[in-house]
């Protein structure tokens, strides 16, 4: 089947939106993208068919029946196998030219050099709670001057921050050094939506449990996000259009119909974050207090 393929015809209606010279330079890039599951295998499948050539892919886990609702690789022929070959063979099925190097132990300082070797630009989306590996992909891209992007699927909408060579890092926004895990937590969710859209209509808060690393997520905000990410990386790869840096950034709800620009200077060192994450703190102590009244 592969001899039938022709990349100028499979991305031709691309064209348009891209000139022929910028999609022949898509086709040269090379996107690391750290995860397969909720979001990643949506980025990578929605990336592969904007035409970029060529990709770093990482994740240690299987595919089984509770991903069903929003990841992009889980049927029930893929349960019980390995989501970054799952994916792989996704994406050379509709790119079979693709250029794909695999990580299938997942993203560690071992092989922190090689999953970005080449890399034009790193594409997060590691599960929530993995903030130690996160936080180290986030400070080899900073120290190796490659863009770093991340879309978070909160309610039913995308949460966007982007982290560009020279500007603001990762850890300079969140502030996570010294936290222990529920402090990231909160830290990270808060700093990736400081105005909070999808609260307005959680139907079931006993489904949050930060401590117990659990919560919802539907494939509508997944879909919503690899819309995102392909878009400010089109940006990013193309150099054109306008980026929204860190610690500026943007959360798109669908449910509410509603776009909010966000600014945090300082990140989670702001004075109105600081409040924000003093009030969020008090609330999950209500939450915990509230729930052992209940057991």
């Amino acid at each position: 089947m592969g001899d039938h393929f022709a990349y100028d015809v499979a991305f031709s209606r691309n064209i348009g939106w891209v000139t022929e010279l910028e999609q022949a330079a898509l086709r040269g890039k090379r996107i690391a993208i750290a995860g397969m599951g909720g979001v990643g295998g949506g980025h990578l499948l929605t990336l592969t068919r904007l035409g970029i050539g060529a990709f770093n892919i990482s994740d240690f886990d299987t595919f089984d029946i509770a991903n069903f609702n929003r990841q992009a690789g889980a049927m029930m022929s893929s349960v019980g196998r390995p989501k970054v070959d799952v994916l792989a063979e996704m994406a050379r099925d509709i790119n079979p030219e693709c250029s794909l190097r695999l990580f299938p132990q997942g993203v560690s300082e071992a092989n922190l050099d090689e999953f970005l070797r080449d890399v034009d630009l790193y594409v997060d989306a590691i599960d929530f709670f993995a903030f130690e590996t996160r936080r180290a992909v986030f400070a080899a891209c900073h120290r190796l001057g490659i863009p770093a992007v991340t879309a978070a699927p909160l309610g039913i909408g995308t949460a966007v921050l982007i982290f560009m060579p020279g500007q603001m890092s990762f850890e300079d926004y969140f502030c996570l050094d010294g936290c222990d895990e529920e402090e990231m937590a909160l830290r990270f969710l808060l700093g990736l939506s400081p105005a909070m859209l999808q609260l307005g209509y959680l139907a079931d808060p006993s489904r949050v449990d930060l401590g117990e690393r659990r919560g919802p997520s539907t494939i509508a905000a997944c879909q919503l996000c690899a819309g995102a990410i392909a878009t400010e990386g089109l940006k990013i790869l193309l150099n054109r259009g306008n980026i929204i840096a860190a610690p500026r950034g943007y959360q798109f709800d669908a449910y509410r119909n509603r776009l909010v620009r966000t600014w945090r200077p300082g990140g989670n060192r702001n004075p109105i974050q600081r409040i924000a994450l003093w009030v969020a703190r008090r609330q999950l102590k209500r939450m915990k207090t509230s729930g052992r009244g209940h057991a």
